[in-house]
């Protein structure tokens, strides 16, 4: 029995998220599917992150069992013939039969996506968010050092989860123009249930005006979901990479 490690890109957008629900196709469904056709064997993935309903990723990554004779660095290729062409495997390794994606010391790089124009655009609507105001990016970058480093992160998680530790650490945090693009990069060593689109809610409106850079400390503080700002939708978050 061999242990498969994958990555894995996708488009989110036909998809109700990462894992198996009875609603509607997910990632997890696919992917499982297209391996029991591939080996012949009952395959149950484990995956990194459980992306939501509409998210991207370019580099997530999930683990299967399996005594196929197909070399390990194949089943990428092997697979891809398999899937849609929204889904895409990037690469395979074998791995130690005992290591776990989503419990093993890593960093997961996300980035949040949003077209910032006067007209919206049709073709880059899957996978950016249109705001069509004026943002103080500078702002934007001042309330984002308060978020750097390790806090108590409870006002950005939704209040639907049931995690009991709310403490992460985020590595760095930056906001990116390119003509009329902004990307906010988010790095650290995990994240809650929608703790990132919650943050980037929240920058969008100290961008607007409504909150200081200052507020977004205060925020933190409070440790209640209702001080920070709205979701932001998930179609503009990117699942980069998760590095071990």
């Amino acid at each position: 029995m061999k242990r498969i490690k994958l990555t894995v890109a996708y488009d989110g957008t036909n998809y109700c998220g990462w894992q198996i629900q009875p609603n509607g196709i997910t990632i997890e469904e696919v992917l499982n599917k297209a391996l029991t056709k591939l080996t012949g064997e009952k395959i149950r993935i484990i995956g990194a992150s459980r992306t939501d309903s509409g998210v991207h990723a370019l580099g997530n990554v999930a683990v299967f069992d399996s005594e196929t004779s197909i070399p390990p660095e194949r089943i990428a290729y092997a697979l891809n013939q398999r899937l849609p062409e929204d889904i895409v495997v990037t690469h395979s390794e074998e791995v130690p039969a005992d290591w776990h994606p989503r419990y093993c010391n890593c960093e997961k790089t996300y980035e949040y996506h949003i077209l910032n124009s006067k007209i919206p655009d049709p073709t880059r609507r899957l996978n950016r968010y249109f705001v069509s105001y004026t943002l103080d990016l500078d702002k934007m970058r001042r309330a984002a050092e308060y978020l750097k480093g390790e806090h108590d992160f409870a006002s950005f998680c939704n209040v639907r989860t049931n995690v009991e530790d709310t403490v992460r650490n985020i590595y760095s945090l930056d906001v990116i123009r390119e003509k009329d693009e902004i990307t906010i990069r988010v790095t650290g060593n995990g994240f809650l249930y929608n703790m990132i689109r919650i943050i980037v809610g929240t920058l969008l409106r100290v961008g607007r005006g409504f909150y200081t850079p200052e507020q977004v400390r205060d925020i933190l503080e409070a440790k209640d979901r209702q001080a920070a700002g709205v979701t932001a939708p998930p179609h503009g978050l990117v699942l980069v990479e998760i590095k071990y």
